[in-house]
């Protein structure tokens, strides 16, 4: 699997991070996004998250020139479309109808999570020399080999959407809601840049909260018990049950998550008379606080909102981190403070004929979304500055 140019690249694939050095992973992804951590891949497959069994068979990409690793990325070979956060449930039950097959596809991205980052770790002299149109031939060519329809890039940062962007390329947008530390010291400070009746209705929830009796305990690393493990876990379990879903992830995995990325992990657990009733789990990077999975088994006032965003900005703050990612959804997340940002993927669509019908659906897909964005820009619940 080669394309042409001065020095050869070569794209391959490995069915397991185990067979990628460690160290070469490392150089390439650095340390500081718990997503792209060696160990985080490996507790995936050792866990059994991310296997053929689940539809999650391993198939990173690994990038060579003249024989020597220059780029590495994340890649799965899917028999579904669970778990990835950029929905193409259409697309797939439109190929069925013309009774064609829409899987296996491969899919570049960190599963079970919609947050953006650097997807194709790549040598920064690759970087360069790469064009957009180059890195497309190489994935269509590699989806074909591999016997799949399609391959799918969700997520990417500001570099990799630069090398992903021609103009025939496939291109989503989606929406998220994240949270800026926009020089804030504390929560007050916070709530002072809110307009005045947001900044009422948030205290409001927060009162409410506590009036049920609810307090908080923040736990770090391995100096989280097994057994606040396993209370979290149980309302983790109980945010998909009650959706009719099972959890994409078992116990094992959040186990060998605590004891090969520690330094990462954060929960907080509500407590009311004694006993644990909710928790959320977060992960925290260089500058970013991820808000990831959240669980309760008995519905209290405003418990989620105080849980996960609430609770999680002050545990950035503590952190001394600047932007909170809380993933996926929730227009809820606007009138608290969060701030809508564009998110994007790109696609590769072997039929040239469905390949047409998707890029007429993107192009108009995009104009809502951006009409979306810009409401949501509007309706943010911050007071007016007033010039100098």
């Amino acid at each position: 699997m080669s394309e042409p140019g001065p020095a050869t690249l070569t794209l391959e694939t490995c069915t397991s991070i185990n067979d990628i050095p460690a160290p070469e992973w490392e150089r390439l992804a650095g340390h500081s996004n718990p997503f792209l951590r060696y160990e985080f891949f490996q507790a995936l497959e050792a866990s059994g998250c991310t296997s053929p069994e689940t539809g999650w068979s391993p198939r990173h990409l690994v990038f060579r020139k003249a024989g020597r690793i220059v780029g590495l990325a994340p890649a799965f070979l899917k028999s579904h479309s669970m778990g990835e956060y950029v929905f193409d449930w259409a697309w797939a039950d439109a190929y069925q109808r013309h009774g064609l097959a829409y899987y296996p596809k491969l899919l570049i991205a960190i599963p079970f999570t919609p947050s953006s980052g650097p997807r194709l770790l790549l040598d920064p002299d690759i970087r360069q020399q790469l064009v957009p149109e180059q890195v497309h031939h190489l994935l269509d060519r590699l989806t074909d080999e591999l016997g799949a329809h399609s391959w799918h890039l969700l997520f990417p940062g500001k570099e990799d959407q630069e090398l992903l962007q021609h103009e025939q390329a496939l291109h989503r947008i989606g929406c998220q809601f994240h949270w800026h530390n926009h020089d804030y010291r504390n929560f007050e400070d916070f709530l002072a840049a809110l307009t005045s009746r947001k900044r009422k209705s948030i205290r409001k929830e927060r009162r409410q909260v506590a009036d049920q009796g609810i307090s908080f305990t923040r736990f770090h690393g391995r100096d989280i018990p097994e057994h606040v493990l396993s209370a979290f876990y149980v309302f983790y379990q109980a945010t998909y049950l009650k959706r009719g879903q099972r959890p994409y992830l078992n116990k094992r995995f959040f186990e060998l998550l605590l004891e090969q990325l520690p330094e990462h992990v954060h929960l907080v657990m509500a407590v009311r008379e004694g006993e644990m009733i909710a928790g959320a789990l977060f992960l925290a990077g260089k500058t970013t606080l991820y808000g990831r999975y959240w669980g309760c088994l008995d519905e209290y006032n405003h418990l989620h909102f105080e849980t996960c965003y609430y609770q999680g900005i002050e545990l950035a703050m503590d952190l001394g981190l600047s932007h909170i990612d809380a993933g996926a959804q929730g227009e809820h997340k606007l009138v608290r403070g969060f701030e809508p940002v564009i998110t994007h993927s790109w696609h590769g669509v072997l039929h040239p004929g469905f390949r047409e019908a998707i890029e007429n659906f993107t192009r108009e897909e995009a104009d809502h979304v951006r009409a979306y964005f810009s409401d949501a820009e509007s309706a943010l619940p911050f007071r007016q500055q007033t010039p100098d």
